[in-house]
């Protein structure tokens, strides 16, 4: 069975080693280049690890930052899925957390 890769997206980090705190620091650099986002979405790219990402933006990043995809882009071991117990009723993982039948008396 093969590992199952993942990755962690280290922007923030490698902006603030070249002293860009601010997520619109971007914007200017990215326009130069003929990338227009908007700050909302330079946000969301800088704050979160973007699932789909275009080509022409990570060459974008990495001529603005001057460095590498290794740098942006670190491949680590994806988390291994834990298996679910059911319990006697069935139900996966809530155990002491189903509710109890009212009686009526």
């Amino acid at each position: 069975m093969t590992a199952k890769l993942d990755y962690r997206w280290k922007l923030r980090q490698v902006m603030a080693d070249r002293e860009m705190f601010a997520t619109t620091d971007l914007l200017a650099p990215l326009a130069a280049r003929g990338i227009t986002l908007s700050s909302s979405q330079v946000y969301r790219l800088v704050v979160e690890r973007p699932e789909r990402l275009s080509l022409k933006i990570l060459m974008a990043l990495l001529d603005i930052l001057d460095c590498e995809m290794s740098d942006l882009i670190e491949p680590v071991a994806a988390p291994e899925a834990q298996k679910r117990t059911t319990t006697a009723g069935g139900q996966a993982g809530i155990g002491s957390l189903r509710p109890k039948r009212a009686r009526i008396t």
